[in-house]
């Protein structure tokens, strides 16, 4: 069997961190075996679905990695096959047609809910064997008949086996008064067209299983295998909320994180693999498996997040943060020091990508002021004199970040003096703050021409 894993959201808002958990998870396990990963955008609530939800949804699975195969399939366009199928068991007298008024249903419950009763429908339509005396013109939805007796069993790959007495499943609804047929048989006639094999998604969806369930076998398509992950509350044990983090999975890219730290993170929200923490991509699709995909809650911890986060920064290959670190930059940085040669310098004290965009900046843009705390601080009445010999020496011998390092090394053991009193100044003159990468570094990057201007101009800006 080749694995045919999906993942199915719904556009009416955004892609927060639950779903992109569970687009993960049903990747790696598609992933771990060679099969396919499909994307379906379940666009069937057509007042609330929107573009822009659409949008953040693919945004987020491409930021991610979390490629698909094919194209991705809209739920709306497919509404042909999910008629046909209403009808089938409309046919075969596995679903009818209900004529039961809103305020009769509510009627209904409400009676239940004094009797102390589970509120559910009554099967007061069930058996009609006729139409109600205005006939078809009668509004009415169409209800499946759920088995009365017995129990369907949900054989979970994750939850183990879970029963469902059939008499508490009441007639769900398949189809609308409007015509449109519902998500619960949507989604079974969606699944079983494409062949998805594995159904992974949250187990805020177990509810429904029994009764896709019933309708597969009503319609005698293949069931699926079902893997319903625990959901994830916050640090406090509350459901997981904006406060705890809980925001679309494309901020996460605002606030500077990279999108494999992010995936280490969330596979590791439920899954485990012995006590290991740190995983490449590689790694994840080697090891998942469903089977280590734990039964309980998990817990957000951010404070671990952002420890992935800053550990892949360190980790990563300088060419593989380039188009994260541009991504913040909006600048040109074709006119100086390759990227490349750059990002190598910040990683070791950056936490996130800002931070180290931020570092680079001042190698591309010369600063405009300069920080008034660092200038009383470190501008004294020796300091011009230290920074001409250096300008003096610069300007005489060939450059390197390593030669311009040990001139300020000479230069202030000359003058009996610390190197920060000359250090200091040039990096605020060339930053416009006191801190860089190591002096030589900078230097080495920045360049002999763009730091003597620099110099200059810091000069002359501060001593007008």
């Amino acid at each position: 069997m080749t694995v045919k894993t999906r993942f199915a959201p719904s556009p009416t808002g955004m892609l927060h961190i639950g779903g992109a958990r569970t687009a993960l998870f049903s990747w790696l396990y598609a992933r771990h075996f060679g099969g396919e990963f499909v994307l379906r955008i379940e666009d069937t609530d057509k007042e609330r679905s929107t573009d822009e939800a659409t949008q953040v949804i693919l945004d987020g699975m491409k930021w991610l990695g979390l490629d698909w195969d094919g194209e991705p399939i809209f739920q709306g366009a497919r509404q042909d096959k999910h008629i046909a199928a209403v009808n089938q068991l409309l046919d075969e007298g596995k679903a009818y047609k209900c004529y039961c008024s809103k305020e009769k249903l509510d009627t209904m419950r409400e009676k239940q809910r004094i009797e102390g009763k589970k509120a559910m429908y009554d099967g007061t339509c069930r058996n009609l064997t006729d139409a109600p005396a205005q006939s078809e013109r009668s509004p009415f939805v169409v209800r499946f008949k759920s088995p009365e007796n017995g129990e369907t069993w949900v054989k979970d790959l994750v939850l183990g086996d879970v029963c469902f007495p059939n008499e508490e499943l009441d007639d769900l609804i398949i189809q609308r008064t409007d015509g449109t047929p519902t998500y619960n048989l949507a989604v079974v006639v969606d699944d079983a067209d494409m062949g998805i094999t594995h159904v992974v998604r949250g187990s805020d969806h177990l509810n429904n299983t029994p009764r896709q369930i019933q309708m597969y076998e009503a319609l005698g398509l293949n069931v699926p295998q079902f893997a319903h992950i625990p959901l994830i509350h916050g640090a406090d044990g509350a459901k997981m909320s904006k406060r705890h983090g809980s925001i679309a999975i494309t901020e996460y890219r605002e606030k500077g994180y990279l999108p494999h730290a992010v995936n280490n993170y969330l596979a590791r929200l439920g899954w485990s693999h012995g006590d290991d923490e740190v995983f490449s991509q590689a790694q994840l699709i080697e090891y998942f498996d469903l089977a280590h995909v734990g039964a309980s809650p998990s817990r957000f911890d951010q404070d671990k997040l952002d420890w992935l986060n800053a550990h892949w920064i360190k980790a990563s290959n300088p060419e593989d943060l380039v188009d994260e670190v541009n991504y913040f930059l909006k600048i040109d940085t074709t006119n100086g020091a390759d990227l490349v040669d750059v990002i190598p310098a910040l990683q070791e004290r950056s936490k996130n990508i800002i931070e180290l965009a931020d570092g680079a900046r001042m190698f591309y843009v010369a600063p405009t002021e300069y920080q008034e705390k660092a200038v009383k601080k470190n501008f004294k009445e020796g300091t011009w004199a230290l920074l001409d010999t250096f300008m003096s020496k610069a300007e005489a011998e060939d450059w390197s970040g390593e030669a311009a390092h040990q001139w300020i090394a000479d230069i202030c053991e000359a003058e009996g003096v610390n190197m920060g009193k000359l250090a200091q100044p040039i990096r605020i003159l060339i930053a416009g703050v006191p801190v860089s990468p190591p002096i030589d570094v900078t230097l080495g990057l920045l360049g002999k021409e763009e730091t003597l201007k620099r110099i200059k101009t810091g000069i002359a800006a501060l001593k007008g």
